[in-house]
């Protein structure tokens, strides 16, 4: 038996200050450059691994990274659990209940996005020459598994761009988080149970019915009857005002290490059992959103670089880079993707311009990409130069998803808040500090109008949405809305609390600055474009103080007649 002595800890410690602190130094210089902090930390593996250090500089290489199994495999179990927290995390982001109830719509994206990427990305992965596999013998499952990699979208990639063009609280935003939501369910299925055929020797066609049907009926459960009693857990845990956000956290970490090994036992991977935990426990409406956000920091603060830095030091990325390989996987996943998506979308009663939006969002492959590719290099079905390709693949598509999707919100119409907000729209100092009576009385004054539903019909409404998904933004922002038949032109109303209003903003802080926002049914648009405006005014820190400090309705709006009259929302129109 080995134990570790003195220098491997010291040598584990070295290594975690070096890859952790480059990973995440210059993984924020490029959050700032609006790029994923994923290529940041796969660049810093590739400078520290064989591709680089270890072809220029192999002593230092050797005394960093030395080639000891002990020493390797430290590293590495942390790179692990990194990977395995990725993957719960990424489930935590699914409210499985809103997103089936927007099955209409989302399903048919999320359906045609699985279905077209797999069909465009199977037959030339098929085709590929021998040199390119594993095991030619087994090249059905090989573009099997290379069309389900095409499926899986980066949902936090795109869930970062909704939120740096302040577009998350929106419907559109939840939209295409829905749509996603659903995609990853549904691709992480498929490729778990095929990893699953491919790791069990000698796999009959009685173990292949009992894999997918041990999945199916483990992800129906986990979905249903799971789904309450995780909710029951963390209502209890609130209720009896246990320590946060410990032992929320401590419950979702050990219902994903429950889950993750009743998967292993069936035959799939641990990561699917990770992943349904997180839908699980993100489900409940008990955890807040402060808890939430501890745990994704924690994850992508450290566990996630360090997986990402150990995929660079594992493989030689000059070695095995192949140029064909690289634009070939690029061009099918992008394209695949995308044309998934807008066939999908265009199934849809949604306007032209969110079409192209939702399709472009469903573009990176991002994480889900490559952790799905290393499983496959991990388990020999692909080679080296095809994970490679992966990882390029993924960067790429995470890395134009930006500046491509900012292109596409900019051609909306153009829209002026000022159209449809006025002094009368503004209540000073609401009377209530709960959420609800706050909203009910908003939509008091949004009834008030003419041409405008009961109050009644406009609070179920609100209401409604945001049960879905909450509509609290940081620094002590709200912006509850809704979509209604009658509504024939968008209404705007505002309302301040002095004293604040508890309404699960993801930063923990009380809600001050609450904005109703009511459009017509079909009206996707004019939602996105209002909400901007109000997100960009809002986030000027004078701004709010001003807001703050305002005696009435008049100063209130003196600010907003300035501000909304020097947004400028869009500068270019497009027909619909």
């Amino acid at each position: 038996m080995h134990y570790l002595d003195e220098h491997n800890i010291f040598i584990f410690l070295v290594q975690l200050v070096i890859l952790l602190g480059l990973a995440r130094g210059l993984g924020e210089l490029f959050r700032k450059w609006k790029q994923p902090p994923l290529t940041a930390e796969l660049l810093i593996g590739v400078l520290l691994g064989p591709t680089i250090m270890g072809r220029f500089m192999p002593l230092w290489h050797q005394a960093i990274f030395p080639n000891d199994i002990v020493q390797q495999n430290m590293l590495e179990t942390v790179a692990w659990i990194g990977v395995l927290f990725l993957l719960l995390e990424t489930g935590l982001e699914i409210d499985f209940a809103s997103a089936w109830r927007q099955r209409g719509d989302a399903l048919k994206i999320a359906i045609t996005d699985i279905m077209v990427p797999m069909v465009i990305a199977f037959i030339p992965c098929f085709f590929l020459p021998d040199h390119y596999l594993a095991n030619p013998d087994q090249r059905f499952l090989f573009a099997l598994f290379m069309a389900t990699v095409m499926t899986i979208s980066a949902m936090p990639i795109a869930a970062r761009a909704l939120h740096d063009l302040k577009l998350s609280k929106t419907d559109l935003g939840f939209l295409i988080m829905s749509a996603l939501s659903v995609n990853d369910i549904i691709g992480w299925l498929i490729f778990t149970m095929v990893l699953g055929f491919f790791t069990q020797d000698g796999l009959g066609v009685a173990n292949v019915f009992m894999i997918a049907g041990s999945t199916i009926a483990f992800t129906a459960v986990c979905l249903t009857v799971g789904r309450k009693l995780t909710d029951k857990v963390i209502h209890g845990i609130k209720q009896k005002k246990m320590p946060q956000p410990g032992v929320p956290l401590t419950f979702i970490c050990v219902l994903g290490a429950f889950c993750g090994a009743v998967t292993q036992k069936i035959g799939i991977h641990a990561l699917f059992g990770f992943f349904i935990a997180g839908i699980m426990a993100g489900g409940s409406r008990a955890l807040s959103e402060n808890v939430r956000q501890v745990i994704s920091q924690m994850v992508y603060a450290i566990f996630v670089p360090l997986f990402f830095v150990n995929i660079g030091l594992k493989v030689d990325f000059l070695k095995s880079f192949d140029i064909f390989l690289v634009l070939l996987i690029t061009v099918i996943g992008i394209s695949g993707r995308f044309l998934g998506a807008w066939l999908g979308v265009n199934l849809t009663k949604l306007s032209k311009t969110n079409r192209l939006s939702i399709a472009i969002a469903h573009t990176p492959g991002g994480a889900m990409e490559i952790v799905v590719g290393l499983l496959a290099l991990e388990y020999n079905l692909i080679t080296e130069p095809i994970f490679v390709a992966i990882i390029f693949a993924a960067v790429i598509s995470s890395v134009i998803l930006g500046p491509w999707f900012n292109y596409s919100v900019k051609r909306r119409k153009e829209v002026s808040v000022l159209e449809y907000f006025s002094l009368r729209d503004i209540i000073a100092k609401l009377r209530d500090t709960q959420q609800s009576k706050a909203i009910e009385q908003l939509c008091e004054l949004a009834a008030n109008q003419d041409d405008m539903p009961e109050a009644e019909s406009i609070y179920q409404a609100v209401m409604n949405r945001e049960n879905e998904m909450g509509t609290a933004m940081e620094e002590g922002i709200a912006v509850p809305h809704a979509r209604i038949s009658e509504v024939k032109s968008p209404v705007v109303v505002f309302g301040r609390s002095v004293d604040g209003i508890e309404w699960n903003a993801p930063d923990g802080k009380p809600t001050h600055f609450i904005f109703l926002i009511l459009t017509s049914e079909d009206d996707y648009d004019s939602q996105v474009q209002i909400l901007g405006a109000i997100a960009k005014t809002m986030s000027a820190t004078e701004n709010r103080t001003v807001l703050t400090k305002a005696k009435d309705s008049h100063e209130i709006w003196s600010l907003f007649q300035r501000e909304f009259s020097d947004t400028q929302i869009v500068k270019k129109s497009v027909k619909r």
